[in-house]
């Protein structure tokens, strides 16, 4: 039986990262930067090949495979979109570790975010679009998918479904880097969990 390997990479780099700023919703496109740093890891490190490409509907995330995989024409998943942060949206990260609300919501105490998205909403809603690409590529034979998305996005699909076991804050990824999980049918169909078997890019060893 085929297995499936199901590649997470989390988008380039755009000004808002570059700021330190918390950003879900709001639709960025890549920094000068970010499309710098793609070029480089491109022409230094290994992407997987791919016959099938998943990514969320923001810019970041489009621009990304375009970049990488030119052409790929990827199925936009709505359910792959960040996070909605609300009110701390474009918000930056030091200004909000003095936010009573934020330091609750990061601790699990407060599960909706003020004018954002609920915890249980956000995971339901990536969960559903994970499985249905999971279930999707087993139908159509694809045994190697490329999905991009954002850091929150990938933490929480690995958190979910990867083992070994390991909490959301185990699974952080650069821009331009995620995790392969390996789907075994016979696994999945009893219970949906797969097999992190990789990290995103590969990086060739340099020989001694």
């Amino acid at each position: 039986m085929k297995n499936y390997k199901i590649h997470l990479i989390r988008h380039g780099m755009t000004e808002a990262n570059e700021q330190g700023l918390y950003i879900g919703k709001t639709d960025l496109p890549l920094s000068a930067r970010g499309l710098r740093d793609l070029l480089d890891k491109k022409e230094e490190a290994i992407y997987p090949k791919a016959t099938a490409f998943f990514c969320s509907p923001l810019s970041r995330c489009r621009q990304t495979l375009e970049v990488l995989y030119p052409g790929s024409q990827p199925t936009v998943m709505e359910g792959l979109a960040e996070c909605d942060f609300g009110v701390w949206d474009g918000r930056r990260v030091d200004e909000l570790k003095s936010d009573e609300q934020f330091g609750r919501w990061l601790a699990g105490d407060l599960q909706e975010i003020p004018g954002g998205e609920a915890s249980e909403e956000f995971q339901a809603r990536v969960m559903a679009a994970f499985e249905t690409l999971v279930e999707y590529s087993m139908k159509n034979g694809d045994e190697e998918v490329v999905v991009c998305t954002h850091g929150g996005v990938i933490m929480l699909i690995m958190a979910a479904y990867a083992l070994p076991r390991a909490d959301m804050s185990a699974w952080g990824a650069e821009p331009g880097c995620g995790f392969t999980l390996r789907v075994t049918p016979s696994l999945w169909m009893r219970e949906p969990v797969a097999e992190a078997i990789d990290y995103v890019p590969l990086i060739p060893q340099k020989e001694s």
